[in-house]
Parts: structure tokens; C-alpha cells; sequence
């Protein structure tokens, strides 16, 4: 299913791939990421180039990290990376260009202690331009792969836990 924008006298909701209403203000207890389309993002006809998308994805996950309290640097200080294993369902349904702000919307799609997959939804003015999904792996430093548990990394598996059942019941 698409994702579509319904505007309230309130605030923007977001419909994820599921049919879920998600604020635009309060997506997962937090506010959108905010990205301001730059000129050197754009191309030719004058569009932001669609590489830039996943830029702008992983722009917002490091800040969802952030904002959940595991900076992506600190975690890395502690032994974890989480590389990118796949991008799917990447829908680019509108343009965007120099001066836009998109608001970018995540929500933790699956997660199973192995693999975290994160949905985004771009929009600007008040219209999805942009769907996609996002699959991480955890590794340690060295290269093998961690499964966070209760007793790995027990902090950031309760909060993805968390927010993947959010994520369900709405």
C-alpha cells in the first residue's frame, strides 16, 4: 500500500505502507527529520537526482539513532556496526528541488535481533514524494555478525524492540 498525507486542522498525518496513521509531529514519540534541498542535489532538468534519496535516508536514520539515544558514533565506540544489507521498496512517486524541506518520517518496520529494517516516508508540502525501506545488520568490529538480545547490547534491543511494537499497534 502507498503511503498518502491526510492534512488535519492540526497537524499532517502520514499513512505508512500498512494503512497506519502516523503524525508528521509525533512519528514514534519524535519529530520528522528535516532535510533542505540543496542546489548541488539537483540535475539538469532541475529535480533533486534520485541517488540523493538514499543520502537523505541515511541522513534520517542517524538522526532517529540520535534521537532514540544510541548516537550511531557512540555505538560504534562500543563495538557495533550496522552496515546496510538491502534497500527495497523504493518508491519515487514525486519530485522534489533546490529549496524544498522534506520531512522524513521513520518507523522501525521489522527488527529481530539480527536484522533491523526501517521504513521512511519523504514529503513536502504536505505530499509523500518518496517511500522506501531500509535492512541493517549488526557486526562486531571485527566483522561478525551480533544478534542483540537481553544480554548484547540489552539497551538499544529493548528500544528497538519497543518502537517495533509501537510501530504494530498503531
Amino acid at each position: 500500500m502507498d503511503a498518502a498525507l491526510i492534512s488535519t486542522s492540526t497537524k499532517i498525518q502520514i499513512t505508512d505502507y500498512r494503512g497506519v496513521t502516523l503524525s508528521a509531529c509525533d512519528n514514534n514519540g519524535m519529530e520528522n527529520y528535516i532535510h533542505h534541498v540543496q542546489y548541488y542535489e539537483t540535475d539538469k532538468m532541475g529535480i533533486t537526482h534520485h541517488s540523493n534519496y538514499i543520502r537523505f535516508m541515511e541522513e534520517a536514520r542517524m538522526d532517529f539513532f540520535k534521537r532514540i539515544g544510541f548516537d550511531y558514533l557512540e555505538f560504534e565506540k562500543q563495538g557495533i556496526i550496522s552496515p546496510v544489507v538491502g534497500m527495497n521498496n523504493i518508491r519515487y512517486k514525486k519530485p522534489s528541488t533546490v529549496g524544498d524541506d522534506l520531512s522524513i518520517a521513520i518507523t522501525v518496520k521489522a527488527y529481530n535481533g539480527f536484522v533491523l529494517t526501517i521504513h521512511y516516508v519523504m514529503s513536502k508540502d504536505n505530499q509523500v514524494i518518496f517511500e522506501g525501506d531500509s535492512e541493517h545488520c549488526f557486526l562486531s568490529k571485527e566483522g561478525k555478525i551480533l544478534k542483540l538480545s537481553d544480554h548484547t547490547f540489552p539497551e538499544l534491543h529493548a528500544k528497538l524492540s519497543e518502537l517495533l511494537e509501537i510501530s504494530k499497534n498503531q
